[in-house]
């Protein structure tokens, strides 16, 4: 029997608080075996990356203790001296991080970054490491390598800074990799050339891979072998296939039963709830499709036309314009009370950009936006204070738009009485009521943001939304950071509330599958503009721009009996958007194709599409 590359046995990791031992992983045993992929797959707080942490020896040594066995190659980690410890890290074993820009010195070039790993390990001049690092580079699908080497991490998109880990982390060739969610903030494309970059660079180096993630599609696409964690313990753990088809564990038929899958909405007409599932029995209920509130009659309640929205770019002594970077360009939809529109695009498209114009957060440099039938450029401060009260905004963090010092309580009853709603009395009245009508108890309104979970927080953001009682929120990426489970339970909530109140959402999003789930209607956004729009079921079931095929063909699809899907590796970012100061955005045709179902004319603008 051959050793494998890496052995955890009856792994246990406990940190100290309150002056106790309190254990986070608890008798956790795996192996990953030669050229092999083992996902270890949980939702937050389930020991997932506390497991990776502890293989690396990176955890604080005063604050924690690994107690069992970790072997590499048969070797035991835990004994090793620190020095000893520092030449397996990175040459052994490398590991990719969640965010590559925390990962990344913010003051050094990414060339400089890999070269000076090469020189630690190996031990290569300065002139030879970069030579290396360069060709690690062109592995790894940098575009135009040479011209960015010696670019600083900002310079570089989301994909591309994770790339430069990946070169980093391959520097040495190491035998194992561990990648700790290495796509989990990334958009859909951007994730699926990572992990057909992760593939191919195995199959190329004969590394094995421990991939950790709480996506079970990405599962599917890259998984031989998958360990199921939950409360710091391996609840069920087998062949990918298996696992997916005959799950045996209660909390893994509910992870699998959570996961929102691309095309799951043939037939529906409406929005449709997502399945609640019991963790302790696995068992879901069949969700029913959600009341039609939208009426074609109505004057929509929102009215974009022709939006238009610029940043000026400006240097020199004199501050001079020297370009301008269009966000937005000749943006137009409607949309009615009860609906909602989804706007789905990669990072820089300018969906929040979209969204923040229409709350007048950012300033639109053209065009009309009318709010039930009133154009709010034409507010001055206080008719848009009072028009804000209807239009109401959830940000992408919860935690970076609740204020740390201000209990919750206080943070929601603070806009119902600076809009003279109620007072303080009733306002704690209402406070109580919001709280009630999100799922949370009222009690919880005595505590501070940091005492709440992720999925908690958006609730308490959800909650604030709807304290001065709006007609049309818009939601931007208000799931995307969210576990699995906890992303449908915030889901179902904002549908029930539509349902309830008769709220109209615009829905800016990323994640495809979610969009078809919630949406009556979707557009896709390009290079600032809108390249298609319609109902969900044309745009879903009958997809005519590239673009919008590009997305839809980068989902992963929680299913390992399709086999591997090989896309072949694509190195496009999307383009920059800045222009010279004198551009003017040449003239854009549309075409219907089936009612309401309008897509822009790319055959005169193939130049401005990825491959």
């Amino acid at each position: 029997m051959t050793t494998p590359v890496l052995a955890i046995e009856n792994l246990t990791v406990s940190f100290r608080a309150d002056g106790q031992w309190r254990p986070v992983v608890q008798d956790l045993s795996f192996m990953v075996n030669e050229r092999e992929t083992l996902a270890v797959v949980g939702e937050s707080g389930s020991g997932k990356s506390v497991t990776a942490l502890s293989i690396m020896r990176l955890l604080p040594l005063a604050q924690s203790r690994v107690e069992g066995r970790i072997a590499l190659d048969g070797r035991d980690l835990p004994p090793l001296s620190e020095g000893e410890m520092r030449r397996v890290r990175g040459n052994e074993i490398a590991m990719i991080f969640q965010e590559p820009m925390t990962s990344l010195n913010p003051v050094l070039t990414v060339g400089f970054q890999v070269a000076e790993a090469l020189i630690y390990h190996r031990g290569l001049a300065r002139a030879q490491a970069e030579a290396d690092a360069l060709r690690l580079f062109d592995r790894v699908r940098i575009p135009a390598a040479k011209s960015r080497f010696h670019e600083y991490p900002h310079r570089f998109s989301g994909g591309m800074r994770q790339r430069v880990m990946i070169a980093m982390a391959l520097a040495c060739r190491p035998r194992l990799l561990i990648a700790d969610e290495p796509t989990t903030a990334l958009d859909v494309t951007i994730q699926a050339q990572i992990l057909e970059l992760v593939k191919m660079l195995q199959e190329e180096e004969g590394m094995s891979v421990l991939f950790i993630t709480h996506d079970m599609g990405v599962v599917a696409e890259i998984a031989d072998r998958v360990v199921v964690m939950h409360r710091g313990r391996a609840v069920e753990q087998g062949e990918t296939t298996r696992l997916f088809t005959q799950a045996q564990a209660p909390y893994t038929r509910a992870l699998l039963a959570a996961v929102p899958r691309l095309g799951s909405m043939e037939g529906q007409s409406r929005p449709l709830r997502f399945p609640v599932v019991d963790t302790a029995t696995g068992e879901s209920d069949t969700p029913s499709p959600t009341p039609d509130t939208v009426d074609p009659a109505d004057r929509p309640l929102l009215e974009v036309a022709g939006l238009v929205t610029r940043f000026d770019m400006r240097s020199g002594l004199l501050s001079r314009v020297t370009g301008r970077v269009h966000a937005v360009e000749d943006v137009s939809f409607a949309l009615r009370k009860g609906e909602t529109l989804a706007l789905v695009g990669e990072s820089g498209c300018g969906k929040s950009t979209t969204g923040r114009s229409i709350l007048r957060l950012v300033p639109p440099s053209g065009g009309r936006i009318l709010f039930e039938g009133t154009d709010i450029a034409t507010l001055d401060r206080r008719g848009l204070v009072a028009m804000r009260r209807r239009m109401q905004m959830i940000f992408q963090d919860p935690f970076a738009s609740l204020n740390p010092r201000k209990r919750v309580g206080a943070a929601l009853a603070e806009p119902i009485v600076v809009h003279g709603l109620a007072g303080r009395e009733e306002a704690r009245a209402r406070v109580a009521e919001l709280l009630r009508r999100v799922g949370l108890d009222p009690a919880m309104a005595e505590r501070f943001p940091h005492e709440f979970s992720g999925g908690q927080r958006q609730r308490l953001c959800i909650a604030r939304a709807l304290a001065l009682e709006p007609r049309l929120i818009v939601a931007d990426e208000a799931v995307s950071a969210l576990d699995v489970s906890v992303k449908a339970q915030v889901l179902n909530l904002m549908l029930d509330l539509q349902a309830e109140l008769g709220l109209a959402y615009l829905f800016i999003s990323h994640d495809i599958a979610v969009v078809e789930r919630v949406s009556h209607r979707v557009a896709v956004m390009y290079m600032g503009e809108i390249v298609e729009i319609g109902p969900r079921a044309a745009i879903f079931g009958d997809a005519r721009h590239p673009y919008t095929r590009r997305l839809m063909a980068a989902v992963p699809v929680p299913d390992p009996r399709r086999g591997r899907i090989r896309r072949g590796l694509d190195a496009d970012e999307i383009r920059s958007p800045i222009r010279a100061p004198d551009f003017t955005p040449p003239p854009r045709r549309y075409t219907e194709v089936s009612p309401g179902h309008v897509v822009q004319d790319w055959g005169t603008e193939r130049e401005r599409l990825p491959a």
